[in-house]
């Protein structure tokens, strides 16, 4: 039993590739970008974190940006200079897909309400409606019963 040796190519040659007989070339599609001239951006203000999503009119989602993803950390995620630097991000984002006009809707109480509005607007969109859509509890839960003593 010979062990047979294979030639071996020189130093520094490219290895020897593979021919084959049906070799089709493979062709690449190009992505098309859709153009949304009109969307929705929902600003969702936490006590802890504001996040800012863009989406089209049905939904989908373009681009989103929050506080903790522009670079704060900790309790400076919650200051409203973090949410206007949040909703910046999302609109530029954003504009990639050619939207222009935007509907708010804005979600909880926290600190970067308003700020995030102006820093959607500060970016050059133009806003067409804001909806408030905190919710708000209307009788609460039920009281405890009295104790029995």
């Amino acid at each position: 039993m010979a062990q047979e040796s294979k030639p071996e190519a020189a130093p520094g040659a490219a290895p020897a590739a593979a021919v084959t007989p049906a070799a089709t070339p493979v062709v690449l599609k190009k992505k098309i970008k859709r153009v949304v001239p009109e969307g929705r951006a929902y600003v969702s203000a936490g006590y802890n974190n504001t996040i800012v999503t863009m989406t089209d009119a049905n939904g989908g989602v373009l681009a989103w940006g929050s506080s903790g993803a522009a670079g704060f950390k900790g309790a400076r995620k919650s200051t409203p200079y973090a949410a206007q630097m949040a909703s910046q991000k999302a609109a530029d984002a954003a504009k990639l897909y050619g939207l222009e006009k935007i509907h708010v809707t804005v979600n909880g109480i926290g600190p970067g309400r308003e700020q995030a509005i102006r820093g959607l607007h500060l970016s050059g969109l133009e806003i067409l409606s804001i909806v408030n859509r905190t919710p708000i509890p209307h009788n609460g839960c039920r009281r405890k019963k009295p104790r029995k003593v």
